[in-house]
């Protein structure tokens, strides 16, 4: 029984390998190479996309060539919300469209060999002028397919009065 189940295990992994950009996700040559030959040039452009003024053209092509085609958006709050790109954006627009600025205030990255596991501690603030401020955790899981950085998933949860963020994930200058 264990025989057969390491051999299902294999064949499910071969069936699953990925090694380039796959030909109906039009994204490898969309990408701005600064955006995905780096950890860091990701995480500057998954924050440059979603810091565009109200009146200024969204910028939904640039975010979409960040992620693998099977991307999902894990929103951990009261309930718990998964979206695929397309209702990602479209259900984020209204609140882009209202005024929104979120920016990164700490990382810490895991990274083992082609695969990366990235912690992105945030502050925001939402609607004109100052906005309402909040911070949260965003969660992304990456992998490096020997030219860029794919993002294959991205969990965030903001942050409450019952679920503060831990010291380990914030600066040392923020309380």
């Amino acid at each position: 029984m264990r025989i057969h189940l390491v051999c299902l295990l294999l064949l499910l992994s071969a069936g699953c390998a990925h090694t380039s950009a796959p030909s109906d996700a039009g994204t490898a040559s969309a990408a701005r190479p600064e955006d995905v030959t780096t950890i860091d040039g990701v995480m500057r452009a998954f924050y440059e996309v979603v810091n565009i003024a109200p009146e200024a053209p969204r910028q939904w092509a640039r975010d979409r060539s960040l992620y693998s085609p099977w991307i999902h958006f894990v929103a951990i709050g009261k309930t718990v919300e998964v979206f695929d790109h397309a209702r990602f954006a479209e259900s984020t627009e209204p609140l882009i469209a209202g005024g929104f600025r979120e920016w990164e205030v700490h990382r810490t990255v895991k990274r083992y060999g082609h695969i990366a596991h990235v912690a992105s501690t945030y502050e925001s603030r939402t609607g004109q002028g100052d906005g309402m401020p909040g911070r949260g955790v965003n969660y992304l899981q990456l992998y490096f397919d020997g030219t860029r950085w794919w993002v294959t998933s991205v969990v965030w949860q903001s942050e409450d009065a019952a679920n503060p963020i831990p010291p380990e994930l914030l600066p040392a200058s923020h309380p």
